[in-house]
């Protein structure tokens, strides 16, 4: 299944896809009301919301062409990403090896969604692109052994981890780079597990403008995801809507030379192999007064 979260009339939802342009609306069946993805994955799981989709074949859908999308997730009680999982990323950057995964996060108001605009804000010129892989918890859990942790993720999805850089390094802490309102592009849907095998390759690659600008693959993690689903839930319980964001692959605009950043106008898209291509455009956003 391809899962989103849409708005539609004004009104917040989600719903599968149905083909390439139109949407089943799942959060309301019958008597039944789920208002958001989150709350399906914890109420249902990945087979109740298939079988809530069946129930609904033969219902009016909704054209993709008139719906504003939303984050995948739209309100993850988390949002944990990994920085420099890919080793050629780490060289890049001149950061020393580690024993565990770098963690940092985002909160649900840093994200936005595909098609809309990511905001290039007037303190800073520095806006970096950063492709990569999102993991959605499906199952919550503590403590979650790797060799358990498939069983736990719901479904994939393209992110771009665009990152303010000056503000990402005003310290040695990366709060402020990563959580610019409305950076963190996300969707435009998510492909569900039972879709994808276990341990597959998944293609990443970004491109500014048309032109490739990141590659990468599942292969170069240097964490994988059963490790990473491991290590987070031995700090913290997963829950359901949860989304890991699984790290950048080289490339990023910081580390080039000369240096390259995102600018006005200018189009984004990260595309994940059997998933999705996410498409954003940067604009330059007037400082509110």
């Amino acid at each position: 299944m391809k899962l989103l979260s849409f708005e539609h009339g004004g009104n917040a939802s989600w719903g599968a896809l149905d083909g390439d342009r139109s949407i089943t609306d799942l959060a309301r069946c019958g008597n039944s009301v789920i208002p958001t993805l989150r709350e399906a994955l914890a109420q249902l799981g990945v087979e109740g919301i298939r079988t809530r989709l069946a129930d609904q074949r033969g219902a009016p859908t909704i054209r993709m062409e008139d719906v504003r999308l939303l984050p995948v997730i739209p309100d993850p009680a988390k949002i944990l990403c990994i920085g420099l999982n890919y080793e050629a990323h780490r060289l890049e950057a001149k950061r020393a090896e580690t024993a565990n995964p770098t963690l940092f996060v985002r909160f649900a108001t840093s994200q936005t969604s595909h098609g809309a605009d990511i905001p290039l804000p007037p303190e800073s010129v520095q806006l970096d692109f950063e492709g990569e892989i999102a993991v959605v918890i499906g199952r919550g859990g503590r403590r979650i052994p790797e060799r358990d942790a498939w069983a736990h993720i719901a479904g994939y999805a393209p992110y771009n981890d665009a990152s303010i850089r000056d503000w990402q390094y005003h310290t040695t802490q990366w709060t402020a780079g990563k959580n610019f309102d409305g950076t963190g592009a996300f969707g435009p849907w998510m492909v569900t597990r039972d879709e994808i095998a276990d341990g597959a390759r998944l293609e990443l690659v970004t491109r500014l403008n048309g032109t490739e600008v990141q590659r990468g693959n599942t292969d170069q993690l240097i964490f994988s995801i059963p490790r990473l689903v491991n290590y987070i839930s031995t700090i913290m319980s997963l829950e359901p809507g949860d989304v890991i964001v699984t790290g950048t692959p080289a490339g990023v605009g910081v580390k080039r030379e000369p240096q390259l950043f995102m600018k006005d106008g200018d189009r984004i898209e990260v595309e994940v192999s059997g998933i999705a291509r996410l498409e954003n455009r940067v604009v330059k956003e007037r400082a509110a007064r």
